[in-house]
């Protein structure tokens, strides 16, 4: 009998994503004893994409993503598999609470909130960040009928027809839409917060059905450690890893060294399709035959590669903004003012430079020196992000450092700054985002199979999320190898 032929993967884009891919694949097709050769193409000189982390003087400086959600447990599992279970750290004890930014002063987010919407009544009608006619507007959310209907809609739309303008602005957008850099009006709720939506459709009242969440969430269960996590990090919404998250990367790499062909500063030109496969052309004009393709590259990227035009316009369809973060140390006694919380929001109407900064040190412990703190100021947000990506280092640093006296009262040197920026990447959801990707998924299995689109642009921009995508994709490619032997 002939013996079968090895299967080749080629993976275009050494992110998380592209990792996980290269790591499921790999350990897939061994328990299936699929023989398959896993090739991983990175344009760059590193691997991990925005998953970077920087070390100096005893602080542990996150230049992308600092940390996940602890319900969002596939990182949770990646990490144990890899031995890491021991390096799960949650936020401090304490630091459960974070403020606004509004005229020149912080003021508490109230008690309550999620999601945008309030829960209780006590912090709501207090709080300074809302007029009386601001509160008496959102709180015609309980009388207000829903909308019929369940068609997709934007997160602003939603927010303003239940609570008004002054919630949106004031508080649910800089909190729910600064999470995607992007604006509330633009978003889809369908792709970034459907829980909204299905709240309006089962309950009518945001405000109503937010409020039975909230009393269905015993402290008992509040306090339910996700799997795999550490003692000290049983109770935290939010979870890292105790050097860095680039710690992932780095033991996915060490798990993938002797498993895969690793190729770093090396660019794909494009991907010329044959009748049961496709050759995948290289910069340095290399020729790889793959049996299997996983695209795991920002969406404007997957168009240039891939030879279909339909696909590469649905692509460009994916919107980007660029981003830049600030990251400032200093000496503990220099600073002089209480940092007990994770940090501030800056709402668009404030029209600041600074859209959130978190107060890093605060917020993880293992991040700074003692006697140190860390901060780190985020700049840039979608259809306003062109005027500050011109700044260069120094006159961004300037703008920050006034702004932050402005809000903290924060005048000290810092003892070191650091800028990071990251152009074109935060993919925005825009409405129609789902219908979107259904056709992307039925145009690829029409007129591409075997080649797979995963990553941030597409169902979910955290690092969770882009690790889940990997090991769908990774499944995908699995049941393609083993469909090609029968």
């Amino acid at each position: 009998m002939e013996k079968e032929r090895r299967k080749r993967v080629v993976i275009a884009g050494g992110g998380i994503t592209g990792l996980s891919a290269a790591y499921y694949v790999d350990q897939l097709c061994t328990a299936h004893n699929v023989d398959v050769e896993i090739v991983l193409v990175e344009k760059s000189d590193r691997f991990g994409g925005h998953v970077h982390t920087g070390k100096r003087d005893g602080f542990v400086i996150e230049r992308g993503p600092d940390s996940f959600l602890a319900r969002k447990t596939s990182i949770i599992e990646l990490m144990q598999e890899l031995g890491m279970e021991n390096e799960i750290v949650g936020t401090r004890p304490g630091v459960s609470h974070s403020y606004i930014a509004y005229r020149n002063q912080l003021h508490p987010i109230p008690d309550g909130f999620m999601l945008g919407v309030p829960t209780k009544w006590k912090p709501f009608i207090t709080t300074k960040l809302l007029s009386v006619r601001g509160k008496v507007r959102a709180a015609a959310d309980l009388v207000l009928p829903r909308k019929p209907g369940a068609e997709d809609e934007s997160l602003g739309q939603l927010l303003r027809r239940r609570l008004g303008d002054e919630v949106l602005e004031q508080i649910a957008e800089p909190l729910l839409a600064g999470i995607y850099a992007g604006n509330a009006d633009g978003l889809s709720v369908q792709a970034t917060f459907p829980m909204l939506q299905e709240t309006e459709q089962k309950h009518r009242s945001l405000i109503v059905g937010m409020l039975g969440v909230r009393k269905s969430r015993s402290p008992k269960q509040q306090a339910t450690p996700s799997p795999g996590t550490a003692n000290t990090a049983k109770k935290s919404m939010f979870l890292s890893a105790r050097g860095g998250l680039e710690e992932v990367v780095n033991h996915l790499e060490k798990a993938l060294i002797s498993r895969a062909l690793m190729m770093k500063n090396t660019e794909i030109s494009g991907v010329v399709q044959e009748e049961n496969s496709y050759v995948v052309h290289l910069e340095n004009e290399t020729m790889l035959h793959a049996d299997a393709m996983v695209i795991a590259t920002p969406a404007h990227v997957a168009a240039r590669l891939l030879p279909h035009e339909t696909i590469a316009n649905l692509l460009r369809s994916i919107p980007y903004a660029s981003v830049m973060n600030v990251v400032l140390g200093y000496r503990e006694q220099d600073v002089g003012i209480s940092l007990n919380a994770s940090g501030f929001v800056v709402p668009r109407k404030e029209e600041r430079t600074v859209t959130a900064c978190t107060w890093t040190s605060s917020k993880w412990e293992h991040t700074a020196p003692k006697g140190h703190i860390l901060l780190r100021a985020y700049v840039g947000k979608y259809g306003r992000d062109h005027t500050n990506q011109q700044l260069s280092d120094d006159e961004l640093i300037s703008n920050v450092r006034r702004e932050l006296q402005e809000m903290m009262g924060i005048s000290a040197q810092p003892i070191f700054t650091e800028v990071n920026r990251l152009p074109l990447s935060m993919p925005q959801y825009q409405v129609g985002h789902l219908e979107r990707i259904g056709e992307l998924d039925a145009m690829l299995e029409n007129l591409m199979p075997a080649v797979y689109l995963g990553g941030g642009g597409y169902r979910g921009i955290g690092v969770p999320d882009c690790i889940s995508q990997g090991k769908d994709m990774a499944k995908k490619v699995l049941s393609r190898l083993m469909d090609a032997r029968m």
